[in-house]
């Protein structure tokens, strides 16, 4: 008796990445990453409560190359979300689903994004 081979499911390796595809994963991930980053704004609301000490301990790794990074991430991460979410809330009122502008849209967010998280750091003096 031959098997038969059941046809396979499309999964990330059969499909054509496109803009909306990343964002959409995008939208997902920041969601955790936004998660774990309230637990570091948690950390430093509980450091100022403490004392000056306790925020001078978490200000060190908060100030180090590494803590820079996972705060530009979340900053990357509190934007991307918002903007994503501001594109879905177009998409609730039934604007923007033609392909065009769901493409223009999306390169629109990820334009957004970088831009705001720049001035952010950038303009900010915080790098």
């Amino acid at each position: 008796m031959a098997s038969v081979r059941s046809p396979l499911s499309p999964h990330l390796t059969i499909y054509r990445w496109q803009i909306t595809m990343v964002l959409s994963i995008l939208h997902r991930a920041t969601g955790v990453f936004m998660s774990i980053g309230l637990l570091l704004l948690t950390c430093w609301l509980l450091s100022l409560a403490s004392g000056q000490q306790a925020y001078d301990n978490l200000a060190v790794y908060m100030h180090s190359w590494y803590g820079k990074a996972i705060l530009i991430a979340f900053t990357f991460s509190l934007y991307l979300h918002l903007c994503n979410g501001i594109r879905h809330l177009f998409w609730d009122v039934g604007l923007g689903f033609q392909i065009p502008t769901f493409h223009k849209s999306g390169y629109a967010v990820v334009i957004a994004t970088l831009l705001l998280t720049g001035v952010t750091w950038f303009a900010g003096g915080m790098i």
